[in-house]
């Protein structure tokens, strides 16, 4: 501790020694620095309030309809980027700044100076905005400021309308491509339908289910077929034990036209078809072979009756009947035959059906995936689509809407005004500061001074500077005319000193009180 006073001790008095250069150098930098102050041309502030109300009664009727842009936060970015330099531009030949612009380095002088002083202050809450710029000039601040609010109100309608257009075009566009990709997935859609139209299953159900069903019908026919077949071995068989037995009447039978055998399998088969009928169209097989089978029968039927009447007019002894018995077991018996024929044809279709059925199950699985992968793709076009052409209903509502009313209302709080007195400089504020650069001065200029030029005040010093052994000190007795010269010295500094600081005084005085009379 005592060695560092003692540097400190030594680097005053060789400052000390040193007292003029810093007296000069603080009076120097003082008046200096009060020059310039003073020299500063006074800038008056012009200045604009805007409140922007962004709340419609139209949003909360229009929910759901028209697109709700979020206005506060396109307010917010419009303020933070309305100081451009195409907006800077705009504004100097708006407020005629341009008049004494010769060239192009002063344009872009003048652009750089209104970008650094124009501002635009905002709070979060009130979307209340303040307006400023400062100028030598107040008349020329005040007509910055009016056309600095014209443009702020014109960006944001301007912006609006142009992003609505643009979304609108956008939009439109992208309906046409997702118009084509839908034209083209239906036509594929289509053109995979019809290629695969036999595989197309109806009623709900799939090819395993179509399968199922003809697999039951097919088996419910085979045993229908054996139980007919069944039924007419056992006719035969009856038929077998039967003998037919010679009656007066059948020149009469055969005179009306009547053939018991045949009749019965007719009647048969026309009670077989009535019951097809009600089930299947004219088109089924079963109905087309079954009229078929009548017809034949009948044309038998004509031929037989023409046979008899023939032979019986040759041979009176043939024209008998059967026993009744054994001409009814006949009549079942063409019933039965007339049944297990339509069955076998019955059988026939359904393992044809059943038979291509499983045919065709094994290009099944890889038709359904491609009409699964088709409609994915339909149903995606098909959403997007109806989603755009939504979108662009509620974009021309929304245009409609900001047409008809002004979803952002700016109200002048605050028209331009300029203040009657400067804000700047704050000549209050600098001139302290000059008085400080000066005092600072005043100290360095002696310190450097004295670490430039050192003196030793004492043997200590002088030893430990060269590191040389001392063999003696000598000393000197000052004249009293030199110690008198050296006080009268002392008092004018210090003269000097008190005179620095009363001139800032009396200048700070005289400043307050001619801001005070001109408030």
């Amino acid at each position: 501790m005592d060695e560092i006073l003692r540097q400190a001790t030594i680097i005053l008095r060789g400052m000390w020694k040193h007292r003029w250069l810093g007296f000069a150098a603080a009076w120097a930098i003082a008046v200096i620095s009060v020059i310039v102050v003073f020299r500063i041309p006074d800038r008056y502030e012009a200045s604009a309030r805007i409140y922007v109300d962004t709340q419609s009664i139209l949003k909360p009727l229009m929910s759901g309809l028209a697109i709700e842009p979020n206005m506060d936060q396109q307010i917010k970015i419009l303020s933070r980027t309305l100081i451009s330099r195409p907006n800077v531009e705009k504004l100097i030949r708006m407020a005629d700044l341009d008049l004494n612009v010769k060239n192009r380095a002063g344009m872009e002088t003048l652009v750089d100076e209104l970008t650094k002083t124009l501002r635009i202050q905002s709070t979060s809450r009130d979307n209340l905005y303040t307006l400023a710029y400062a100028d030598p000039q107040p008349e020329r601040a005040r007509r910055v400021v009016q056309s600095l609010v014209s443009i702020f109100v014109e960006s944001s309608l301007g912006n609006k309308r142009k992003d609505s257009d643009s979304a609108k075009k956008f939009i439109d566009d992208q309906i046409q491509v997702y118009q084509k990709k839908l034209e083209e997935a239906e036509n594929r859609l289509k053109d995979f339908k019809l290629k695969n139209i036999s595989a197309q299953t109806g009623e709900g159900k799939d090819y395993f289910g179509r399968l199922s069903e003809v697999s039951t019908e097919l088996e419910r026919a085979r045993l229908e077929l054996r139980e007919a077949e069944n039924s007419r071995d056992a006719l035969k068989r009856q038929i077998a034990g039967e003998e037919p037995t010679l009656l007066s009447n059948a020149s009469g039978a055969v005179a009306e036209g009547i053939v018991p055998e045949i009749d019965g399998r007719i009647d048969a088969l026309k009670r077989n078809l009535d019951g097809l009928l009600q089930r299947y169209t004219d088109r089924h097989p079963d109905v087309v072979g079954t009229r078929r089978m009548i017809q034949e029968l009948e044309e038998q039927r004509l031929q037989e009756i023409a046979a008899r009447k023939k032979g019986a007019a040759s041979n009176p002894a043939m024209a008998a009947s059967a026993n009744p018995v054994y001409q009814q077991l006949k009549v079942s018996l063409a019933e039965s035959e007339a049944s297990v024929a339509s069955l076998q044809t019955r059988v026939v279709e359904y393992q044809s059906r059943y038979n291509q059925l499983k045919d065709a199950m094994k290009m099944i699985p890889q038709i359904e995936a491609e009409l699964v992968q088709l409609n994915r793709d339909y149903d995606i076009h098909k959403k997007n689509y109806e989603s755009l052409v939504a979108r662009r209903e509620s974009a021309t509502i929304s245009g409609e809407m900001d047409a008809s009313t002004a979803s952002v209302d700016f109200r002048l709080i605050d028209p331009p005004r300029v203040g009657s007195k400067p804000v700047y400089p704050n000549r209050l504020l600098l001139l302290p500061m000059t008085l400080l650069l000066a005092l600072a001065a005043g100290f360095f200029s002696p310190f450097v001074a004295s670490q430039l030029r050192p003196v030793f005040f004492d043997a200590r010093a002088l030893r430990e500077a060269t590191g040389l052994p001392l063999l003696g000190v000598v000393s000197r007795k000052v004249p009293e005319a030199e110690v008198a010269r050296e006080k009268r010295l002392l008092r004018l500094f210090i003269l000097g000193v008190m005179a620095l600081f009363a001139a800032y005084g009396s200048g700070m005085a005289l400043l307050v009180y001619l801001s005070t009379r001109s408030a």
